[in-house]
């Protein structure tokens, strides 16, 4: 038996649990937990940015538009 001990950013933990259990043909179980977190130094509305990056995969992830920057006519009144 072995334990490993890493730290794993949430944004690339989703399909972590799966993939590694592919990998090791189900010989693996990993236990994720929490430990800490920390404020990426990047603007999120520069293109090709980490925390650009991040928002992105997150707003495709939950369905929402791939425009990050709003514009003026979601707030217009279309009558």
């Amino acid at each position: 038996m072995k334990n490993i001990k890493a730290y794993l950013p949430v944004a690339q933990s989703f399909g972590f649990t799966t993939h590694l259990r592919t990998e090791t043909s189900g010989r693996a179980f990993p236990q994720c937990v929490f430990d800490h977190w920390d404020i990426l130094k990047d603007n999120p509305l520069t293109p090709g940015t980490e925390a650009y990056d991040v928002v992105l995969n997150i707003r495709k992830r939950k369905g929402l538009k791939h425009d990050v920057m709003p514009c003026a006519d979601d707030y217009t009144d279309k009558l």
